[in-house]
């Protein structure tokens, strides 16, 4: 016999699934109602042009989600040691998240893991772990370049202009000796010109490696001082934007545009004004304003509707001098 419900009975679950309803509503709201606390911590210093743009993304999607947000520069550009203070005092406040680049694997990875033993959440940009996700720290997504195939993607395009005949001389530029991001670039170089190499068996190839250091005076001397010595270099690569530096070297010795093919990394306003000079013949635009932004946006699904945080790969695009003026003013909104 079916069982049979009274109307009040009926009323009274309905008014309950209606409480539990509103209950449920309410506490969402609440919680909407409570800012997230995020903080952006990096190795790069304030002065350094490319953060700039990464700074405009995260200040961007912080005002989108509405969150309290602190973006931490280091002192000295690329100073581990200042990152790993930073990243200590940041865990101190028990924020929502920290977004963090890793530069260096055995100095984070502790404090990464400690902060998501502790519930908060990490996601690293722009420099993930060597490892990948299969690295030791416990960072929930990686936002940024895959650098390997981003230094093979600008070595191919450089080749491509590379004389037809003669010997060739390349010097690369590695701008932070030891550190993922400036390793894993060269390496990504190396292997374009080991292709080329293979594919040019006849041709006398010299490829010097030096540390060309992350502050454009030091790399233009450096770079300048290496080009006095071998004045029959054929190419530079550089890790980073620096070899802004070393177009304006050229420029100041009056030698012409394209003697010395220059690429590098990082889309920033010097080097497009060096590459519609002539200067610079390629560049990869690794989107630094996603980096800023796409983080903020990984935490605040993550918070409200438990989303897992997923890997972005920001890309490896390469600019060309035909399309600075069309970047140009982006860059120097920020935006590029």
């Amino acid at each position: 016999m079916a069982r049979r419900f009274s109307t009040f009975q009926t009323r009274s679950k309905f008014a309950i699934a209606a409480c539990i309803t509103s209950t449920l509503f309410a506490a969402s709201v609440a919680r909407s109602a409570e800012p997230l606390n995020i903080v952006m911590l990096t190795h790069g210093a304030a002065t350094n042009a490319f953060w700039q743009a990464v700074k405009k993304g995260f200040d961007d999607a912080c005002t989108r989600v509405q969150a309290h947000c602190q973006m931490v520069f280091t002192q000295t550009d690329g100073s581990i040691e200042q990152q790993s203070a930073n990243f200590q005092a940041a865990e101190a406040r028990k924020p929502d998240a920290i977004l963090t680049t890793i530069v260096d694997d055995n100095a984070l990875t502790p404090m990464i893991n400690d902060a998501r033993a502790k519930h908060i959440i990490v996601i690293a940009y722009n420099v993930d772990q060597s490892g990948g996700a299969a690295g030791a720290a416990k960072r929930q997504a990686f936002i940024g370049q895959n650098f390997v195939p981003a230094g093979r993607s600008l070595a191919h395009q450089l080749t491509s202009q590379f004389p037809k005949d003669g010997p060739v001389r390349v010097l690369i530029g590695v701008s932070a000796p030891g550190q993922n991001w400036a390793e894993q670039r060269a390496k990504g170089v190396m292997e374009g010109l080991d292709e080329w190499k293979r594919a040019n068996p006849t041709r006398t190839v010299v490829i010097d490696r030096i540390d060309s250091g992350t502050d454009l005076s030091v790399t233009g001397e450096r770079v300048g001082a290496y080009l006095t010595a071998h004045p029959d270099t054929t190419a530079y690569f550089d890790m980073g934007f620096f070899h802004a530096a070393v177009a304006r070297t050229l420029k100041d010795r009056n030698v012409p545009p394209g003697k010395v093919l220059l690429a590098g990394f990082d889309i920033v306003p010097q080097v497009l004004q060096m590459m519609k000079a002539g200067y610079i013949q390629a560049e990869v635009d690794q989107q630094p304003y996603a980096q800023g932004f796409m983080p903020v946006m990984q935490v605040y699904l993550a918070k409200s509707f438990g989303l897992a945080p997923t890997d972005i790969n920001t890309g490896n695009s390469l600019v060309m001098p035909a399309q600075a003026d069309s970047v140009i003013a982006l860059s120097q909104q920020g935006l590029r």
